[in-house]
């Protein structure tokens, strides 16, 4: 599992690593039943504080994104990719609606808004 954390980056560490593991459920990297590092080994491994990597965990696990089995190890949680789905979508959905009313604002028009957003969209592949 390969995770990058960005010191300067205003998003807190333990989010950083929480953001990285739901990309890596979400682009299959991580397939559901998927062992994850323990606690220690991903601390040493990207050498930060077993606190911070915990935080992580536990909140992936209420989030219903991993399960912990006691004595065995903490598990990419089954059936869950629909929901964090759906949750994106709702996110997508937000962050679109800011961008129509932005548009709206400044007269830009709804085919270069759909070209603005195919370029992006392809720039980042």
């Amino acid at each position: 599992m390969k995770i990058v954390i960005c010191n300067s980056s205003p998003v807190p560490i333990y989010e950083q690593i929480k953001n990285a593991i739901v990309n890596q459920i979400m682009s299959g990297e991580l397939e559901e039943g998927s062992a994850l590092p323990s606690i220690r080994s991903l601390a040493l491994d990207i050498k930060i504080s077993v606190m911070t990597i915990k935080k992580a965990y536990d909140e992936l696990e209420k989030e219903g994104y991993l399960v912990s089995v006691q004595g065995k190890g903490t598990f990419v949680a089954p059936k869950n990719v629909e929901f964090a789905r759906e949750q994106a979508k709702i996110k997508i959905e937000e962050y679109l609606s800011k961008a129509i009313d932005i548009s709206s604002q400044f007269g830009i028009d709804k085919k270069e808004l759909i070209e603005l957003l195919k370029f992006l969209m392809e720039s980042e592949l």
